[in-house]
């Protein structure tokens, strides 16, 4: 069975296409993702408006692992609150719970 330059030319065009689509749909996703996070942290107030809890110190409330959905508040720091903050010269910000 003898294949033809023209079927050989039409799986081409075809494959061509696939990947093509497959590119600008993930074109597409990674753009809604950017924007997405970008609309967050304006919504949010918040540089970083989304954090992990690395250590076991805020336990029983938080464990290791835990994601933290963050917003800026102005009201004043109350015992008992969570609050994040940033230490210059370290990129990973700081969750801990306020005591005093």
């Amino acid at each position: 069975m003898e294949i033809s330059a023209k079927s050989v030319e039409y799986v081409r065009s075809v494959m061509f296409r696939r990947i093509t689509t497959q590119a600008i749909n993930l074109g597409v996703i990674i753009t809604h993702a950017l924007m997405l996070w970008k609309l967050w942290i304006c919504l949010s107030g918040s540089g970083s408006p989304v954090v992990v809890v690395l250590t076991g110190s805020m336990e029983p409330g938080f464990r290791k692992g835990d994601v933290l959905f963050l917003y800026l508040n102005d009201s004043p720091i109350r015992s008992g609150e969570i609050v994040v903050f940033q230490v210059e010269g370290r990129d990973i910000p700081i969750v801990h719970r306020a005591i005093m």
